[in-house]
């Protein structure tokens, strides 16, 4: 156990790098994660990934994008920054600010997501983090505010 917690202290300290891939459930607003799913004889998809530098020990500054397709000739690209911060190197807590463009949209969302979970470090450069977000919506008169249950997968560098 000593172990796993030294590790993970390892893989959160401040010059250290970040890459995540996150499947999500629910509603993916502002979505940079993984997805492929049937509605209405259409196959849609989505795909994306998250990057972030530790500026200070548990402290990251993210990046992602996303690009998703549902099938019927309509797109989307999504963008997020925020910061991740891990609470005794096990529970990762994020603030983000995420917007999308759908293509031939005159308005687009954008969101300010909050985001908490559990990281299970399973090797020396390998976690899981499964978590719930919510995304509040910054334009509700087009869009609506939404919660999704994560499961990220992160390589730490």
């Amino acid at each position: 156990m000593a172990f796993a917690f030294a590790n993970a202290q390892e893989q959160t300290a401040k010059g250290k790098w970040l890459i995540e891939a996150n499947t999500g459930f629910g509603d993916g607003v502002g979505s940079t994660q993984f997805g492929l799913w049937s509605q209405d004889g259409n196959t849609a998809y989505n795909i994306g990934a998250e990057g972030g530098y530790f500026v200070a020990n548990n402290l990251a500054v993210k990046l992602g994008l996303g690009y998703g397709d549902d099938g019927d000739d309509f797109s989307t690209f999504a963008y997020k920054v925020g910061a991740k911060y891990y609470i005794a190197n096990k529970f990762p807590v994020e603030l983000s600010y995420n917007g999308v463009d759908n293509k031939d949209f005159d308005e687009n969302p954008s969101y300010i997501g909050l985001q908490g979970g559990y990281a299970i470090f399973l090797g020396s450069n390998v976690s899981i983090e499964p978590g719930v977000r919510y995304n509040h919506s910054l334009n509700d008169d087009f869009y609506e505010s939404a919660f999704q249950f994560n499961v990220g997968f992160a390589l730490h560098f």
